[in-house]
């Protein structure tokens, strides 16, 4: 009995290992060349312990100061993030071919380079949590912003993979800004570029292209798009301008989609519920979708009533 199920694993392995020997993207073993997803997420973890000192430990480590926590915390990341950054360099063309040493070094300079930017990332995390304060009513106090609310987490890992991003690291950010997503439901691109105040209501859906640019003291409410107007150049694309531009000031309430790369959403916009837009909307108009109309069942010996909802013109651009 046992020798029969061996053989028929064997015969199972066999079949693998010539399937394995195609050739194809799938079939490539890298390894000890392709970056560990685990030891990225936990740098990211380790991170949020940098920015928020007070608020997260890591409970590998006892420490009795704040400067010793940090300065074990920063050799940990210092350590793994000049390794995963050695590895993922070989995808850019500038060091394809390079020696190990000149990696190395670069990696280094990548890693030193990133982390002298965590002042400012702390900064404008700082403005965050005010813009989360300041726009939910239901946030009795920052702390329960902090350690709850997943549209902070999800621009805490975006400020943080945006920075590598500029510095030239592949992959990596993309593997933060992913797990941010797959946590919290919002998909941001490392590529984006985000100012000051930034608040995401919810957030639940939202997607962010990586060409978008956003200004300061945005809102963006659960299930928005910011995406480009069409895919169908795939490569040919890359590199180009295929997402909105959003001025300070804007919100942009649920379900709407805001597309292309020449479309600006001016200062002070609001953008109502479900907007399908993929035009430049003036400095301080207010987008509504036109004539909604609901409709109300009380019970079978009722008619149906119907109203509709018009926006007045003098407040609303419609579309």
């Amino acid at each position: 009995m046992q020798n029969g199920m061996e053989q028929k694993i064997d015969g199972v392995v066999d079949l693998l290992m010539t399937d394995y020997a195609k050739g194809r993207v799938i079939d490539e073993n890298k390894m000890f060349e392709y970056p560990d997803k685990n030891v990225v997420i936990d740098i990211l973890e380790k991170l949020k312990v940098v920015i928020y000192p007070g608020y997260y430990r890591n409970s590998n480590y006892r420490t009795y100061t704040v400067r010793n926590n940090i300065s074990i915390l920063l050799e940990d990341i210092i350590f793994n993030l000049i390794r995963q950054t050695a590895i993922v360099l070989r995808y850019s063309p500038r060091f394809e071919n390079a020696d190990a040493d000149a990696i190395h070094a670069e990696s280094e300079r990548v890693t030193f380079s990133f982390l002298k930017k965590i002042p400012m990332i702390r900064e404008y995390i700082e403005t965050d949590i005010q813009a989360f304060y300041d726009g939910d009513p239901a946030a009795y106090n920052k702390d329960e912003i902090i350690c709850t609310y997943p549209g902070l987490y999800a621009i805490f890992s975006s400020r943080i993979a945006h920075e590598l991003f500029l510095l030239g690291v592949p992959l990596i950010p993309r593997i933060m800004t992913e797990h941010a997503h797959s946590l919290t439901g919002i998909d941001i691109h490392p590529g984006t570029t985000i100012g000051k105040y930034f608040f995401i209501d919810h957030g639940t859906g939202i997607v962010i292209g990586e060409t978008t640019e956003i200004g300061n003291n945005v809102k963006i409410y659960q299930g928005v798009t910011l995406g480009a107007l069409s895919t169908r150049g795939g490569q040919n694309l890359r590199g180009k301008k295929r997402h909105p531009t959003i001025c300070d000031n804007v919100t942009i309430y649920s379900g709407a989609s805001i597309l292309g790369g020449d479309t600006v959403i001016g200062k002070n916009v609001v953008i109502g519920g479900n907007c399908f837009i993929t035009n430049s909307i003036p400095e301080g108009a207010k987008v509504s979708v036109k004539s909604q109309e609901l409709m109300f069942h009380y019970s079978s010996d009722k008619p149906v009533e119907t109203r509709e909802i018009n926006p007045e013109d003098t407040c609303f651009h419609k579309i």
